[in-house]
């Protein structure tokens, strides 16, 4: 017989247990070698590929053997519905979270593709950690003081008057951490909180966690208008506006410096935090993005800021930036909920973005974005014209579609899916009913080349419409 791989020889030696008895010995591996043609590793890993499904057992010195078949009864777990009572809030898997398979077209992810990644530097970085002392110890509750000084630098660079210190900075395990801490800390359960309509989905599932009301205020290809916000801010008596300024995620917006001097005016003159988003800060495109923090000289922003997005996944560390109580508020939350972040991923982390490499691949990251916007755009326009693109969106990772009026966004979406092309729908992103039927398209995901044809299908769904 000619040579079979492992797993050929597993698949057939657990066709000849199912037809076997308990007890019954299987060839020896050297009789197994000989009928197979395989070599002594390929045969052991055979084996043990059926021993860890439990179909096999071996006894050193006798042999392997089928094990016994034994039937389980079901567990009783109707006792749970009792004693956990109503369901208040259970957050579904979001869409930018779901996973995709590799014959899938998937425009829902909220990650760039490893490809826009910087991997030699993370690889490089974590493998320089793993050496340290800082895989063998407990950081400090606040985090690194070399990463907290990066952090600040940043938003220092902008031209601050009274720019934040190190001291200021928490480094918290991703912004979606943060952000359940901020809202604890600053809002408070049954408090109001004043957020951009659509806004981003991890925002309103940190809310609905803490108990925190979402007030919307509607956001256009501009931004909020300011004068809607200060209303918002009166008639409820919400202390705190949750946005972000740069590539507002969905919508890709960018507020103009106007827009941003009078929001943090409205705050200001109300006694009021306006939590800043930087989500997309080493995303830009056609503008770079400029940290609202920069203006701020009496501590009105609480800034986040993640690296997860733009060093890799796997790197989950963020960090907010805040001043005076707020930020011991802040603080004290952040480390009740999680103590601290570990040490060697803030190394890795801190690594990567203080390498020269690093500034050189976030520009390239720019032009290969742009790239990706673009191509998008096109195919969006030449296969599903229906989708309406009402702002390009000068940085992020996302186009903002209209689709047209009366659509139902999830039959749309769900019918997608079922034609390989995963996609978010506008309803997740809004904090109450949405104002027209969208989608989010994101253009960071795997097979940039594929978009054309999934436009296709989008636009013959549409079409039947």
């Amino acid at each position: 017989m000619q040579h079979d791989s492992s797993s050929r020889i597993a698949a057939e030696l657990s066709r000849w247990v199912a037809d076997a008895s308990a007890g019954d010995r299987l060839p020896s591996s050297r009789e197994l070698v000989r009928q197979y043609e395989a070599s002594p590793v390929t045969v052991q890993k055979a084996l043990a590929s059926l021993a860890r499904r439990g179909l096999v057992e071996s006894r050193p010195g006798v042999g392997t053997f089928v094990r016994g078949h034994r039937s389980f009864a079901a567990p009783d777990l109707s006792w749970q519905t009792g004693t956990l009572g109503p369901q208040d809030y259970v957050p579904a898997a979001a869409a930018p979270l779901r996973d995709s398979s590799h014959d899938q077209f998937a425009l829902n992810d909220g990650y760039p593709e490893a490809g826009l990644l910087p991997r030699t530097l993370v690889r490089a970085a974590f493998a320089r950690a793993s050496r340290s002392e800082d895989a063998l110890r407990r950081g400090p509750s606040a985090g690194l003081p070399d990463l907290q000084a990066w952090f600040a630098a940043e938003v220092s660079d902008y031209g601050a008057a009274s720019p934040p210190s190190a001291a200021d900075v928490t480094i918290v395990p991703g912004s979606q951490t943060g952000l359940g801490s901020i809202l604890r800390s600053l809002v408070g359960a049954g408090g109001p909180l004043v957020v951009e309509s659509p806004t981003y989905w991890g925002l309103i599932t940190a809310a609905r966690r803490s108990g925190v009301t979402l007030v919307p205020v509607p956001t256009g290809p501009s931004g909020p208008d300011p004068e809607v916000v200060a209303e918002a801010l009166e008639r409820t008596g919400a202390t705190a506006f949750y946005a972000q300024p740069n590539f507002t995620n969905p919508t890709g917006v960018q507020w103009s410096p106007e827009l941003r001097a009078r929001v943090l005016e409205v705050v200001a003159d109300r006694r009021a935090f306006l939590i800043e988003d930087d989500w997309a800060h080493d995303f830009g495109i056609d503008a770079e993005s400029v940290p609202l923090i920069g203006n701020d000289a009496n501590g009105h922003i609480v800034y986040v800021r993640s690296l997860t997005k733009s060093v890799s996944p796997a790197v989950r560390v963020a960090a907010v930036i805040a001043r005076g109580p707020a930020r011991d508020r802040i603080r004290a939350d952040v480390q009740a909920e999680s103590m601290y972040v570990s040490p060697l991923l803030q190394a890795a982390a801190l690594d990567v973005v203080t390498r020269p490499a690093w500034r050189t691949h976030v520009r390239g990251l720019g032009r290969r974005l742009g790239e990706r916007r673009d191509a998008l755009l096109t195919a969006i326009r030449t296969e599903a014209d229906r989708i309406a693109v009402d702002h390009v969106p000068q940085g992020g990772l996302n186009v903002w579609g209209r689709l047209p009026e009366g659509t139902d966004v999830g039959s749309f979406v769900a019918e997608a899916a079922a034609r390989g092309v995963l996609v978010t729908g506008g309803t997740e992103l809004f904090p109450a009913e949405a104002s027209a039927p969208y989608v989010r398209l994101n253009f960071a995901g795997p097979n940039p080349e594929g978009y054309r044809e999934a436009m296709h299908r989008l636009g013959e769904i549409l079409g039947r419409e």
